[in-house]
């Protein structure tokens, strides 16, 4: 924790946390921040001025950035058996139906992503108090539940980004690494901003976006202008 401490000292000095600043200096701002032994992610956060107890004002669905967030994520399939094949081939761990189902009924729980044919949810439906705490279930809204399963496995696999907003009104993304080139955690992040500034609820009353906020995984946070 020493080590921790120093070194967020020195990433904090000489500037003012709660000074906001346009996107692309954000990005250079986390960027001259010292590096540590692994490559962080970087995550962007905006602070929404939602209710987020009413279920017409939830913020929730999924995009893949123009320039991916460098890392991959374990899919699963739930799907007929003519599209086993096809799935596994688009980068799928497992793909399957009640033969899946039960597997992960069993406790397995080794994937990040599952994403189901409409046909399949009424066998996949009964993983809900499984899958749903852990926000893994299936859903149209964020698109993992889809005719187009092989599509969607090959999306999510290459890193498509699933997000939601939380208890406190925030919805957040990882948007790249912080080895990425400058640019593209610029392309990213602004395309994710964009994507949630689209989205607000037809209910919302008052300033939508309050505060936007970049960081690394283990690097102050940056304010961004909104």
């Amino acid at each position: 924790m020493p080590k921790l401490a120093k070194r967020l000292r020195a990433d904090q000095d000489g500037w003012d946390r709660e000074q906001s600043m346009p996107l692309s200096e954000a990005v250079a701002k986390i960027k001259s921040f010292k590096d540590t032994k692994f490559d962080q992610s970087i995550d962007v956060c905006l602070h929404l001025g939602i209710d987020p107890k009413q279920a017409d004002q939830m913020v929730r669905g999924a995009l893949s950035l123009p320039h991916g967030i460098g890392k991959t994520k374990r899919v699963i399939a739930f799907c007929a058996s003519d599209k086993v094949d096809d799935a596994k081939a688009a980068g799928a761990i497992e793909a399957g139906g009640e033969e899946l189902v039960k597997k992960v009924e069993g406790g397995w729980m080794e994937f990040d992503v599952a994403v189901a044919s409409p046909d399949m949810m009424r066998v996949v439906s009964k993983l809900g108090r499984v899958l749903g705490p852990r926000g893994l279930m299936p859903s149209p809204k964020s698109g993992t539940v889809t005719p187009k399963v092989v599509e969607a496995v090959k999306e999510y696999a290459a890193g498509k980004v699933e997000f939601r907003n939380d208890d406190g009104g925030n919805v957040h993304a990882v948007v790249g690494k912080k080895s990425f080139d400058a640019q593209k955690l610029v392309d990213n992040a602004q395309a994710f901003i964009d994507t949630i500034t689209k989205m607000k609820p037809t209910t919302t009353k008052g300033v939508y976006v309050k505060k936007i906020s970049l960081s690394g995984t283990m690097t102050p946070g940056v304010l961004i202008t909104v």
